[in-house]
């Protein structure tokens, strides 16, 4: 938005110039946009198994109508939602042993689109080499069901991260919606300074005192993740707490409850992991699971109201009055309109993380216009992949002229060391090996 500069800036709202055309480079999710296309070469959660029953679920995504089932074999698939056929909606098919009949003339479809059955045709007809079902591949995981929508030669290795097995730990599968564009709801996930001040200056701590600590933010940038450090000082301790997020529109993060750095923590995990699934230009479904055991969350918070609370600040479900009162997440993404207008913000030192989240989703984005396919999770490295999203918590007396910023940057980089270290390893290894490094640091720290 450019703004009016005179000798009097008062009241200068008459000359403000609004921009009204979002960024449909980063913004637009249908088939054959650049966005659209970058975000269908990955896998995406898009539903909850306890949202599919015996009968087919109609779900939308990124613009496209589709079927979600599970065939009498226990087989998922993802079929367009509309009979190759005459059209008739696939949402009032007959679930079968293998695949799904149409309603309205009986064709059958297996789960990968194949025609299995034309009951009023002859068995020979050539309609069964030249007619397929458009479909998807899917795959169920601890309770979330994700997709994957693009090209199918090849179809990428679903991603396996560390924070998917993380032992003692309870994943419970969670969803909502919010009636805005995608991005608006994924850059939340890379703007730690927001939850000093929605969460805690602002409308009154929504989770501990200690958010509001301001604290040293800095941020990254690794081969699959753009992701933020946030430093703070609680009396005797440094609070080291990382938030990733991973292309293009995972978000994992610490604790919320119960975090206040008040006590010490050697890599702590997720609190919730979760895909921001682009159900249109301007609606978002989440698809995630809250994490709950002694590295994350403690388990007494495992409801649906709390999850809510874990995942905006506040539940839902509440009057108008109350959301002003106390808006959380919801209120500040839903409130930037259908679609924020990227030229009308001014963005400023502190937003440099959600700068440099559309920088690398716009470097992808033409890179994949140019012929170059992105970079996948699972394309090299170790399986499961390792990620750094959590808190660690150490015993950092000041120095004797009080706090030194310098003291904080230099044990950070040590902690990061430590992690990056870890990165060759897998499972209780690497865990083990982190701790007792960063174990290792604490003793050894002025």
């Amino acid at each position: 938005m450019a703004t009016y500069v005179s000798e009097d800036p008062t009241y200068t709202g008459y000359y403000d110039q609004e921009h009204v055309s979002e960024d449909p480079e980063l913004t637009h999710v249908e088939r054959g946009t650049p966005a659209g296309e970058y975000l269908r070469r990955f896998w995406h959660g898009v539903a909850l198994s306890s949202e599919l029953g015996e009968s087919p679920l109609a779900i939308r995504i990124m613009g496209e109508d589709l079927v979600l089932f599970r065939d009498k074999s226990g087989r998922l698939g993802l079929v367009k939602k509309h009979c190759a056929h005459r059209q008739a909606s696939l949402e009032y098919g007959r679930v079968e042993e293998r695949g799904i009949r149409c309603c309205y003339h009986g064709w059958l479809y297996d789960v990968d689109g194949t025609l299995l059955e034309a009951p009023a045709e002859k068995p020979d007809s050539p309609i069964y080499k030249n007619v397929r079902q458009g479909a998807y591949p899917v795959r169920e995981y601890k309770g979330l069901i994700f997709a994957y929508l693009g090209p199918p030669n090849p179809i990428p290795e679903f991603p396996i991260f560390d924070t998917f097995e993380v032992p003692g730990t309870e994943m419970v599968p969670y969803t909502c919606s919010f009636p805005c564009n995608w991005l608006q709801v994924t850059e939340n996930g890379i703007d730690p300074v927001h939850s000093m001040f929605l969460h805690t200056l602002v409308n009154g701590p929504q989770f501990s005192e200690a958010w509001g600590i301001l604290g040293d933010v800095r941020y990254h940038i690794n081969h699959h993740s753009v992701y933020c450090t946030i430093t703070r000082r609680v009396e005797d301790n440094l609070w080291f707490r990382v938030q990733e997020n991973l292309l293009p529109n995972i978000t994992q993060s610490g604790a919320v409850h119960e975090m206040d750095g008040s006590r010490q923590r050697y890599f702590g995990r997720n609190t919730f992991l979760r895909w921001c699934l682009p159900v249109d230009n301007t609606n978002t479904k989440v698809v995630a699971w809250a994490c709950f055991g002694d590295r994350s969350d403690p388990m007494q918070y495992n409801n649906p109201n709390d999850i809510e609370r874990l995942e905006q600040g506040e539940i839902f479900d509440r009057s108008p009055k109350e959301r002003q009162r106390s808006p959380g997440d919801y209120e500040a993404m839903v409130g930037l309109g259908p679609i924020v207008v990227h030229k009308n913000e001014q963005l400023v030192r502190s937003d440099r993380g959600v700068a440099l989240f559309r920088q690398e989703l716009r470097r992808g984005i033409r890179a994949l216009k140019n012929g170059q396919e992105p970079r996948r999770p699972a394309d090299s490295g170790p399986i499961p992949i390792p990620t750094w999203s959590g808190d660690t918590i150490l015993r950092v007396p000041a120095g004797k002229h009080g706090e030194d910023s310098a003291l904080g940057e230099e044990i950070l980089a040590k902690v990061m060391a430590i992690y990056l270290e870890g990165d060759d390893m897998q499972g209780k290894d690497r865990d083990d090996f982190i701790v007792a490094r960063l174990k290792e640091l604490e003793v050894g720290t002025p």
